[in-house]
């Protein structure tokens, strides 16, 4: 059985993935090959900025995504460290082995 910080983690991972825009989001970024901007985000969805915003929050939070400021801009990327990890933690709720992968953290 799984232990409950590993399983709190998980979870907020699921949850993070559990919306659509988010979905779309962590796509768009990964597709863009390097870092974005939240008015290049809002360009692609159907969002406003503020929603964008708050779903990137979420998605920083959890990991998936990493954030880096400059100047005043924020430049999102994906976390590949973390993103790797998702596919093993599916595996390991749905009681089957885990292949090893690195800490989520990495990245930061």
């Amino acid at each position: 059985m799984l232990d409950r910080a590993t399983a709190e983690t998980y979870a907020g991972w699921f949850r993070a993935l559990a919306d659509p825009t988010r979905v779309q989001i962590l796509n768009l970024i990964a597709a863009a090959g390097g870092p974005v901007t939240v008015g290049e985000i809002v360009e692609r969805v159907s969002v406003g900025q503020s929603t964008v915003s708050a779903h990137l929050k979420i998605l920083t939070d959890t990991r998936f995504v990493l954030v880096e400021p400059r100047g005043t801009a924020r430049l999102y990327r994906v976390n590949q460290a973390c993103v790797s990890c998702f596919p093993s933690a599916a595996d390991v709720v749905m009681g089957r082995d885990a292949v090893a992968f690195p800490s989520c953290e990495a990245g930061r």
